[in-house]
């Protein structure tokens, strides 16, 4: 570590006990390590908001390291969908507030460790108090707003914060320390467009990588509290998964960006979904509900109505289950332009097989104009913004279903798999985004400013 940075935490001035001692022998036995590191880790507090994907490995390795203080802050509960993942819960878990379930976790694994559990939503009214008073502040969210008021509450109190993230085969780890190093609005001074990143229930995760992602931000942190190693200020490591691959860029204070000082109602409105007039996803007349859908598909098979049930998801979401009748258009390969570009769905919609999962499905493709469409996906998060689009672009006869599959699996057929909601409130689930950034090797002398679109 460089003797620039000045840890956050002291030794503890009270004596390890014996079964301490012992419990913790392997790592003091380390070069470097000893009891002075062990006697920080004990004195630590730590605040860890997220107690899912990420929160649940290195909660565990905080806890078993020996950090003497852990304050849990999460409002969500445990799905049975979390637990491929989110390995601190169990299936007797399910449908409990997170933070309870991982503080009893973490009890079982060791005693000597204090935990406060917040069942709390952070926001700009509490982010401040709840963190303030903490050595250090973990950041294992899974939505822009709140990664946000983490970094900008931690650069007002002058705390170190260790940020990881994961989606699909990809994740991030870095340590923001604003005084010390960069802050998160030094490498990405304004979030992507609301929607615009998919979240892990849209875009799918490895079920290890918040576990490879998770100790990792365990390590920094660990690091960071000891004064043991070289932390990842000032760096942005990137897990590639599936090639096995990790790699680093630099990246630095931007010299031009004014410090954060005070929370703001305006320095967040950016990170909400923003409410627009007119907007088509909110328009009733072009929704139609699981039992409309339901009775449309009855009437499609008697020959009495014609119709295209187009669903956006990946072909991966597809096959583990989809509607009857439905066929795979995934919204990328998706061409929305003024002008026509063609059709791919000429034809009775149930005279046709749906798009094969693989190789068939095309690179890009337009959706009729003249033919009635409903569009769906997983909760309607991803048709509603499709629908803007295809509405914006003069279609006509368009449609989503509102609620998505997960919706038809709760109200038509609840042997479809794949589709368990998460227990969020509507706005909320809508919004939700697992953050990652596919960054390129930045420009010699510059590092990335922004996610890609």
């Amino acid at each position: 570590m460089s003797s620039a940075v000045t840890l956050p935490v002291e030794p503890t001035e009270r004596e390890l006990t014996r079964e301490e001692l012992d419990r913790y022998s392997r790592q003091m036995i380390l070069p470097g390590f000893g009891m002075t590191a062990q006697r920080r880790l004990a004195n630590a507090r730590v605040a860890v908001v997220g107690a899912g994907g990420l929160g649940s490995p290195l909660l565990v390795y905080l806890a078993a390291a020996g950090v003497g203080e852990l304050t849990l802050i999460d409002n969500d509960t445990v799905d049975v969908s979390n637990l491929h993942r989110q390995v601190i819960h169990s299936t007797a878990s399910v449908g409990r507030p997170k933070v309870e379930s991982a503080a009893e976790a973490i009890a079982r694994l060791n005693p000597h460790v204090r935990v406060e559990a917040r069942a709390e939503r952070l926001d700009i009214d509490n982010v401040l108090e709840l963190l303030d008073g903490h050595d250090l502040v973990i950041d294992g969210v899974d939505n822009f707003e709140t990664r946000y008021l983490i970094a900008d509450a931690c650069e007002i109190l002058g705390l170190p914060e260790v940020w990881g993230s994961v989606l699909r085969y990809e994740g991030q780890v870095a340590v923001f320390w604003s005084g010390h190093g960069p802050a998160l609005r030094d490498l990405f001074p304004e979030p992507p467009e609301a929607g615009s990143v998919p979240s892990c229930a849209e875009g799918g995760v490895l079920g290890v990588l918040p576990g490879q992602i998770g100790m990792a931000m365990a390590n920094e942190a660990i690091k960071l509290i000891t004064g043991v190693g070289e932390p990842l200020l000032g760096r942005l490591a990137i897990l590639d998964a599936a090639r096995g691959a990790w790699r680093e860029l630099r990246i630095a204070p931007d010299p031009d960006r004014v410090p954060v000082s005070e929370l703001s109602l305006e320095a967040v409105s950016c990170l909400m979904p923003i409410a627009v007039a007119g907007a088509a996803h909110d328009d009733p007349s072009l929704a139609v509900s699981a039992l409309q859908l339901h009775e449309m598909l009855q009437a499609r098979a008697r020959g009495e109505l014609d119709f295209d049930l187009v669903d956006i998801r990946q072909p991966e979401e597809y096959s583990v289950g989809h509607i009857e009748g439905s066929r795979l258009v995934p919204l990328g390969t998706i061409s929305v332009d003024p002008a026509p570009l063609g059709t791919i769905l000429a034809g009775p919609a149930h005279s046709v097989d749906p798009v094969p999962m693989d190789p068939g499905v095309p690179d890009q493709v337009a959706l009729p104009r003249d033919r009635d469409i409903v569009i769906t996906c997983r909760s309607g998060a991803r048709s509603g913004r499709l629908l803007d689009r295809l509405v914006a672009a003069g279609y006509g006869r368009v449609k989503q279903l509102d609620g998505g599959v997960i919706a038809w699996q709760r109200e038509v057929d609840p042997s479809m798999g794949g589709c368990e909601p998460h227990r969020h409130g509507a706005a909320h689930t809508r919004y939700r985004g697992g953050w990652v950034v596919r960054c390129l090797p930045p420009a010699p002398g510059r590092c990335p400013r922004r996610p890609p679109p």
